[in-house]
């Protein structure tokens, strides 16, 4: 039987070819059940590159497609070195194997680099319209499903899912209590700050408590706060489905008969629907102190001044404008982040894309909305 013959271990041997020139002999058997000895040979190889013509395979007994490819990376190594190497004593039949080879070794790779194109371009652009297409059909679809399970629970109370909306209420409004008093005090006193140093050169100090009060409890209270909260409980309602999703656990609620909205949406967007008010009241407050505090120490005005001018400056209105927005920014960051939890695939490379997505197409959709709120506010004269 063939299996049964002894294979004879391979060996290499460096012959004259000429005054300073050698050819690499290749002997014995260069197969799959002699590559380990090869490979030992191959790695302690040292010949005078310099002096290298050819690679005689003529004295092989026996060669197959792994010994062929050890012969192919020997010659490829050795003419990486500034020298060509021939390849002599090949069969036809051998011929063919080296050339298979050659066809199927990896390319250089080479970057994927194309020029500009209009249509390049206009394909790319098609491609975005698709996708915020689709998305906003997803948008729609979650909607529509939150508003049908709403009126359900409205005629069933008892279906609310009041636990699982404490337990989001507590991830998503408690816990983001220090963050977002902290950043909010610091954005407060570098716009007295940076107001104070400018409004002082025309006289006009007092005029910063105008400044930080209606900046903050109008515009950058909800919008500082609403960023925060997309980024902290929106990433964080897109890992947690999207890693049901991985798990199937999503699937395993439509087994049962469960509605994924009503148990896994609901909570999460009423829970924030209710903390991104509270927490935009914290964030103007605590604004309004880092702001009280660096007018005292910074502008001379005492905080009964400052209070004074305070109440002067902003009225009912000024404070209900920035509070109307939250539920509304909630209910969007609320929506995209599920909808980007429910896409995820079966990958982690899936749940840190759609992650990433749900941050960034949640801000990106706060500053609209901010700005529409800017412009019908205007419109109706508050």
């Amino acid at each position: 039987m063939a299996f049964l013959e002894k294979n004879t271990a391979p060996s290499i041997a460096l012959e004259a070819d000429g005054p300073d020139r050698h050819r690499l002999v290749f002997v014995g058997d260069w197969a799959v059940s002699t590559i380990g000895d090869a490979e030992k040979m191959l790695a302690d190889l040292t010949v005078p590159w310099d002096h290298l013509t050819c690679i005689d395979v003529s004295r092989i007994d026996h060669l197959d497609t792994s010994g062929a490819w050890l012969i192919h990376r020997t010659r490829g190594r050795l003419e990486f070195k500034g020298r060509k190497v021939g390849l002599t004593g090949v069969s036809e039949v051998r011929q063919s194997l080296f050339d298979e080879i050659e066809r199927h070794h990896p390319p250089n790779w080479k970057p994927d680099r194309q020029a500009f194109s209009i249509a390049g371009f206009l394909e790319t652009t098609g491609r975005h319209m698709v996708d915020i297409y689709q998305d906003t059909l997803a948008m729609l679809h979650i909607l529509g499903s939150l508003g049908l399970v709403l009126s359900t629970v409205l005629l069933q109370p008892k279906r609310l899912r009041s636990i699982s909306i404490a337990v989001q209420f507590d991830r998503s409004c408690i816990g983001a209590v220090p963050i977002v008093a902290l950043m909010s005090f610091l954005i407060g006193a570098i716009i007295s700050q940076q107001g104070g140093f400018y409004l002082r050169q025309f006289g006009a100090d007092i005029f910063v408590v105008d400044l930080a009060g209606i900046l903050v409890l109008r515009e950058i209270g909800v919008i500082l706060t609403a960023i925060m909260v997309a980024g902290r409980s929106g990433s964080a309602f897109t890992a947690e489905l999207g890693s049901m999703r991985m798990q199937e656990e999503v699937d395993a609620l439509h087994v049962i008969g469960l509605s994924v909205t009503e148990v896994l949406v609901l909570p999460r967007i009423l829970a924030l629907m209710i903390a991104l008010p509270i927490l935009t009241f914290i964030s103007d407050m605590s604004a309004l102190l880092g702001s009280g505090l660096v007018t005292w120490a910074y502008l001379d005005i005492p905080p009964a001044a400052f209070l004074t001018q305070l109440q002067a400056a902003i009225t009912t209105k000024t404070v209900a404008v920035g509070l109307v927005k939250a539920p509304f920014m909630a209910l969007i960051i609320g929506l995209i982040a599920c909808v980007e939890g429910l896409k995820v695939e079966g990958s982690s490379e899936s749940l840190g894309r759609h992650t990433t997505m749900s941050v960034v197409k949640a801000i990106f959709l706060v500053i609209v909305v901010d700005g529409f709120f800017a412009i019908f506010f205007a419109a109706i004269g508050v």
